[in-house]
């Protein structure tokens, strides 16, 4: 199953391309679900393809409500059913995720185009599933769940706490197992902006927000281009759109191909053939997968390349703990496993290379770590270096 994720600032029209994106697919022949957490206001739309309006509080009643038995057996007290349960922050996300799974899991969905609104919002979204992993390695690790298991079989009949844990663990990896949002080969993030002197920052934080996570933008539409019209507030307001225009043409480049553009509306689309007019679905995109940072060697010790596309300098952090990189930007962070040779090894500096370009990137340098490396072994690498 393919996700086409459509975000932007708001008031882009994300809602109307991601429409106009299901629309278009559902009529090619794609098995294909709009998900979106607000209600769609072009009459028909459900006719033309499976729309899933997402609330969170059913979805969260029906996570509570799976292991709420489990629940109930290991703690000393009393659990509250589904129906009483209290949704927490972050409850939407996780309903989306929720939603997502389960058409990943049903075999009936071909893609889905994922209205997911706001671009912090969208971002929020895709660095669930990372943060979820990285949380439940925390809260269970492997030594816990073997010890778990262990005293499982040992001592059967009422489960423990550790037992009860370990179930909701297995549950939320379940879950997020089955949404790929921070894979680029199987989510494609399209970003829909306006025609304004903020655009251009708003590609290129939320390119570098999103690389930080694993991901990259997929295509930049242009929504609400104003047509030519006559006067002098038109002409003002026609050469704001056209320097807008050709700012996010310089940075989008060779890296997003051309811009699409979508004309402004008279009146939001209100049926499906005004909606099919405004021509607003994303293009199909190819994209080269992201590669997968790998060291290269360097004099003594090796360089780790983060893609980091607009980076800007000094506002990139850089930190390690235990066997992971920790990259920080743009309000974004991500713990990156370190492979076997780099982490015997220490971080000596780190550089960020072509700033606010696409080609952005932190080379990280690491140092052999002579505690960490069997004898003979580094005196071997240093010979071949």
């Amino acid at each position: 199953m393919q996700i086409l994720l459509v975000t932007g600032p708001g008031g882009a029209g994300t809602s109307t391309v991601a429409a106009a994106t299901a629309v278009r697919l559902a009529a090619a022949g794609s098995r294909c679900v709009l998900l979106t957490t607000r209600p769609t206001p072009v009459a028909g739309l459900d006719r033309a393809v499976e729309v899933d309006h997402v609330t969170p509080l059913p979805a969260l009643e029906q996570l509570w409500a799976r292991h709420v038995d489990e629940l109930s057996a290991a703690l000393p007290f009393g659990v509250p059913p589904a129906s009483s349960v209290v949704p927490v922050p972050a409850a939407s996300e996780f309903a989306v995720l929720a939603a997502l799974a389960g058409h990943a899991a049903s075999g009936r969905t071909d893609v889905v185009v994922l209205d997911a609104g706001p671009s912090a919002t969208a971002l929020a979204l895709v660095a669930v599933p990372g943060a979820l992993h990285w949380w439940l390695a925390q809260a269970a690790p492997p030594r816990l769940r073997v010890l778990a298991t262990l005293r499982s079989a040992v001592v059967p009949g009422r489960p423990g706490g550790a037992a009860a844990l370990l179930g909701g663990v297995a549950a939320l990896e379940e879950l997020i197992g089955h949404v790929p949002l921070a894979d680029p080969a199987r989510t494609a993030v399209h970003l829909v902006l306006r025609p304004e002197p903020a655009a251009a920052d708003e590609l290129r934080t939320t390119a570098t927000a999103l690389a930080v996570l694993g991901q990259q933008v997929a295509s930049v539409t242009v929504d609400r281009v104003l047509p030519a019209m006559p006067g002098e507030w038109a002409a003002q307001r026609a050469r704001v759109q056209q320097a807008a225009l050709d700012e996010l043409s310089a940075l989008a480049g060779d890296a997003l191909g051309p811009l699409r553009e979508v004309a402004e509306a008279a009146v939001p689309p209100a049926d499906l053939p005004a909606l099919q007019a405004l021509d607003a679905a994303v293009p199909r995109t190819d994209r080269a997968p992201v590669p997968v940072p790998a060291p290269r060697r360097d004099g003594g010790g090796w360089l780790l390349a983060v893609p980091l596309p607009f980076a800007r300098r000094g506002a990139v952090e850089l930190t390690r703990w235990a066997d992971d990189l920790v990259v920080t930007a743009e309000g974004q962070r991500r713990s990156v496993p370190l492979d076997p040779l780099l982490r015997r090894c220490t971080v000596s500096g780190g550089t960020l290379t072509a700033p606010r370009t696409a080609e952005a990137a932190l080379e990280v340098r690491f140092t052999p770590d002579p505690a960490q490396w069997p004898t003979g072994l580094l005196e071997a690498e240093e010979s071949r270096s």
